[in-house]
């Protein structure tokens, strides 16, 4: 639990930019450079833009100051129970939408995960920890407060004896912030295709600035490796300019990686999903292709981390 600060308003934002063609290179979000069409971005405030009455009204709720929780859960390693990946989504969205992309499909994807790891027939020789962050959308808040209340706590046994690890070692932090939408670029008009196109890929980031960068790079080559073996229909690809998601915090402590539909600062910075903090991020907007995505995403960590974790069936 945390205390989050009293609410600030939201300073005016300047009216977006054109749709921008050219061959120019212009710098983008976490080290990325922009290239090519770049389309405006920004975040909805006005809740006359969701034509939904009884939308409107659920996002109508005040803000106000006072703690926050962090909700999680833990699967015990049955042998190495003092070393953990943290599995990662947050809870909270903006843009007067049903925050079904930003991030309730990262969101839906960890709570899977949970259940099927978490089952009594399933057993890891590692921990493994699922965790959804509050306050992303703030500034990190939520995955900040946890980060700085307990990293001090990695490896200790708590009672001395007891092979309880309150807070197991972190030897890797993944999180999923945003899974299902890859259109392409924008055109030179602004439009982007109706349909998730065929080169559609799951993005795995990790970031070059970072302390753990070596070794973060080193895992996220093993997830796009676990998704070349397991996943149905997309392929993955590595970036190296993670940036503003609840991994962020954790960059400089242990390896962290996020799994995405886009690059953060090259592809969604440059106007790569439209619904992005808009009263259109719904689950209607998006097509059975586009959840197929986030289903790839889903079987990347899972693959993956099964193998980390060392998961195996009891028998």
């Amino acid at each position: 639990m945390y205390e989050l600060p009293p609410p600030r308003s939201r300073p005016q934002q300047a009216a977006p930019s054109p749709v921008i063609a050219s061959g120019e290179i212009r710098p983008g979000a976490g080290g990325a450079r922009l290239r090519g069409v770049t389309a405006p971005t920004s975040v909805n405030d006005n809740p006359e833009a969701q034509p939904d009455a009884k939308l409107r009204e659920l996002n109508s709720q005040p803000s106000a100051p006072g703690p926050r929780e962090e909700v999680y859960c833990t699967k015990v390693g049955a042998t190495r129970p003092g070393e953990m990946y943290i599995i990662g989504a947050h809870m909270d969205g903006i843009g007067w939408g049903e925050a079904a992309d930003d991030d309730g499909s990262g969101t839906a994807l960890v709570m899977e995960l949970a259940r099927v790891l978490n089952s009594a027939d399933v057993r890891t020789e590692r921990s493994i920890r699922f965790a959804l962050w509050n306050n992303e959308e703030t500034g990190l808040n939520g995955s900040r407060a946890y980060v700085a209340q307990r990293a001090a706590l990695q490896g200790k046994e708590d009672p001395l004896g007891s092979g309880r690890y309150p807070e197991p070692r972190w030897l890797g932090m993944i999180q999923h912030d945003m899974v299902l939408f890859d259109h392409g670029m924008p055109r030179a008009d602004g439009t982007l295709s109706p349909e998730q196109r065929p080169e559609a890929d799951v993005n795995i980031e990790f970031q070059s600035a970072s302390k753990f960068a070596e070794q973060a790079l080193k895992l996220a080559f093993f997830f796009r490796d676990a998704n070349e073996k397991y996943a149905t229909d997309y392929p993955a690809a590595v970036g190296h300019h993670m940036t503003n998601t609840d991994s962020t915090p954790f960059m400089d402590f242990a390896p962290a990686i996020s799994v995405r539909e886009h690059e953060r600062g090259m592809q969604i910075g440059a106007g790569w999903n439209p619904h992005w903090h808009q009263p259109t991020d719904r689950y209607a907007t998006y097509s059975d292709k586009d959840f197929r995505l986030g289903l790839n995403a889903a079987q990347t960590t899972l693959a993956a981390i099964a193998q980390l974790a060392g998961v195996a069936l009891n028998r």
